[in-house]
């Protein structure tokens, strides 16, 4: 949906007030109705957008711009702010309960906690005592893993 052509001709209304004979001498060779297609497709992405727009042309450069560079001014343009909703206060006896539910995978992670993390490295240790020819790197990382100097 490109923007509407009342929009379009509100803003060229505005670029040729602010820009005067520099704005029509820009377009004297195209058209006007060629180059209000192109500007009506080049800000299509900003039809529900207006603000952007108005901001732009508050924020308007020297020099009269092209449809390119009037689309990356309305880019810069700043993100509406949102009105957020204020944030929901928790109940504290459902809290409670929904904590208690927890029970079970809290004390999963406790009994966990007894697992041997460094059991790899005791394995290739005692595999290397054994006489198993093991790569330099695995050496290496056994030996990282517990502490043990080269």
């Amino acid at each position: 949906m490109s923007l509407p052509a009342k929009a379009i001709d509100r803003l060229f209304e505005r670029l040729n007030a602010t820009y005067g004979s520099g704005w029509t001498r820009q377009w004297a060779d195209v058209p006007v109705n060629d180059v209000k297609t192109a500007w009506a497709y080049e800000l299509s992405s900003y039809a529900h957008r207006l603000d952007s727009i108005a901001w732009a042309l508050d924020n308007l450069p020297e020099h009269c711009p092209n449809a390119i560079q009037f689309r990356n001014l309305c880019r810069s343009a700043p993100a509406p702010e949102v009105p957020y909703l204020p944030e929901p206060v928790a109940d504290p006896d459902r809290l409670k309960q929904e904590l208690s539910k927890l029970g079970n995978i809290r004390a999963k992670t406790l009994s966990t906690s007894a697992v041997d993390h460094k059991a790899w490295a005791k394995r290739l240790k005692s595999r290397h005592e054994e006489g198993e020819i093991l790569n330099v790197n695995q050496i290496r990382c056994y030996r990282a893993a517990l502490g043990i100097e080269s």
